[in-house]
Parts: C-alpha cells; sequence; structure tokens
C-alpha cells in the first residue's frame, strides 16, 4: 500500500516577478490543535508569475500521484 502524504502546495514570490512553487509536508508538531509543515520539495526554476508557479506545482503533485498509483 502506498504511503499516504498529508501535503500542501503554496508558491513564493522570493524576489520581484520570480514564483517559485513549493510542496510542504505535515509533521507531528507540539501542539496537537496546530497543523506543521516543513518544505519538502522546490520549484528547480522560477516562473514569471504566480499562476504559471502555481500550476508547474499542481503539475507536480499530479505526476508524484500518478508515480504512487504505478508503484501502488
Amino acid at each position: 500500500m502506498p504511503i499516504l502524504r498529508d501535503l500542501a502546495l503554496t508558491v513564493q514570490e522570493r524576489a520581484p516577478g520570480q514564483f517559485h512553487w513549493v510542496l510542504l509536508e505535515a509533521f507531528e508538531g507540539h501542539h496537537s490543535d496546530a497543523l506543521h509543515y516543513r518544505r519538502w520539495r522546490v520549484a528547480p526554476a522560477p516562473q514569471h508569475s504566480y499562476s504559471s508557479a502555481l500550476a508547474l506545482g499542481v503539475a507536480e503533485l499530479r505526476r508524484m500521484g500518478a508515480t504512487e498509483d504505478a508503484t501502488g
């Protein structure tokens, strides 16, 4: 059975006009009522718009899901 991950996708503008998608993975924190995430995967290259970075981040999530489906 494949390992299920609790992931979140965000986009960061690290410099003006340089947007990177970032996949975050949940981990056990000190407080049970708070969600804690750490960076798991980051875009290898910046995009010129938020929407482009977001679309590529979604594509990465889909690629990961397809890979896990094929191996699971």
